[in-house]
């Protein structure tokens, strides 16, 4: 989860900030149970239940994931465990996902984690349910259809929104318009430094901020913010940002992620179990997405 699933991706975007700083240049239509567990002390949860699929689930990743249920990872769960023939239970933390494999799945408080990228090195991962990518935001009156960080707009165009740590926020490096920019990101979270603790925009607050005209462009996760440039009162264009987007000295810039579920690497009988799931439910998977709107990409 984009920032569900945004481990590998902020890795190697990390990476790559650091690389462009020296020189040119990843972040629920069934109704679930869900536990009500002591936030603080997820361990509560009960023991595993072969009837069941303990989920674990942040509180604080909307619209991923949401405590009714209703986020889009939450009912991509549900449908999966029901495809199973198990009963979805949720073991919610109030964390933000990226905590989910720490603070949950390894302390077996939950046994599988959603949204991951497909090459998360801490779990064991299903086979992809689904593949996304960036995708640049404008709003559909403007003539600013971009498709592409080559867009030579994108040097004079006014405010860009992107999230921290992404691959939206190397490429604004890239480009060499971050310094005029920053000001303006680190006041959608109050000038609380990222540095050594988890700081992020919220993906609402980034389309409210192209919707409302006080950026031209944003750059997030599309199924970080499909169901809000869906749900627009202005109407916004959404376009997926090239997987083969390259930087100024040619290193490629990936773009595009398959996601998958993580479980412990100690439970292979789980993941076999989960990749049959996801592939019965695959209709009901492809239904959510749709109904989220968020774009699937082939490449």
């Amino acid at each position: 989860m984009p920032l569900s699933g945004g481990f590998l991706r902020a890795a190697t975007c990390a990476a790559a900030l650091l690389a462009l700083a020296a020189g040119p240049a990843r972040a629920q239509e069934s109704e679930a149970q869900a536990i009500q567990s002591n936030p603080a002390a997820p361990s509560a949860a009960p023991a595993p239940d072969p009837s069941s699929l303990r989920i674990c689930a942040s509180a604080k990743q909307p619209p991923l994931s949401m405590r009714d249920g209703s986020g889009l990872e939450n009912r991509i769960a549900a449908a999966v465990a029901e495809a199973m023939g198990r009963k979805p239970v949720f073991v919610w933390l109030d964390k933000p996902a990226i905590y989910l494999v720490r603070d949950g799945l390894e302390k077996r408080a939950c046994d599988v984690v959603v949204g991951l990228d497909s090459d998360d090195p801490r779990v064991l991962v299903t086979k992809p349910y689904y593949r996304s990518g960036y995708v640049f935001i404008t709003r559909a009156d403007k003539d600013l259809d971009v498709k592409s960080w080559t867009d030579p707009r994108l040097k004079t165009v006014d405010h860009m929104v992107v999230p921290f740590g992404s691959p939206g926020e190397a490429m604004l490096k890239d480009i060499g318009r971050y310094e005029e920019d920053m000001a303006y990101l680190y006041s959608l979270v109050n000038f609380r430094a990222p540095r050594n603790q988890y700081t992020q925009i919220d993906p609402g607050r980034l389309v409210s901020e192209v919707a409302n005209d006080k950026a031209d462009v944003g750059v997030a996760f599309a199924p970080d913010v499909a169901r809000y440039v869906k749900d627009s009162a202005v109407p916004l264009r959404m376009t997926l940002v090239p997987n083969d987007t390259v930087s100024s000295d040619g290193r490629k810039m990936p773009q595009m992620f398959d996601q998958s579920m993580g479980v412990r690497k100690d439970d292979a009988a789980l993941r076999e179990a989960l990749d049959a799931g996801i592939a019965k439910a695959r209709p009901q998977i492809e239904a959510i997405l749709k109904q989220d709107g968020v774009p699937v990409a082939t490449n």
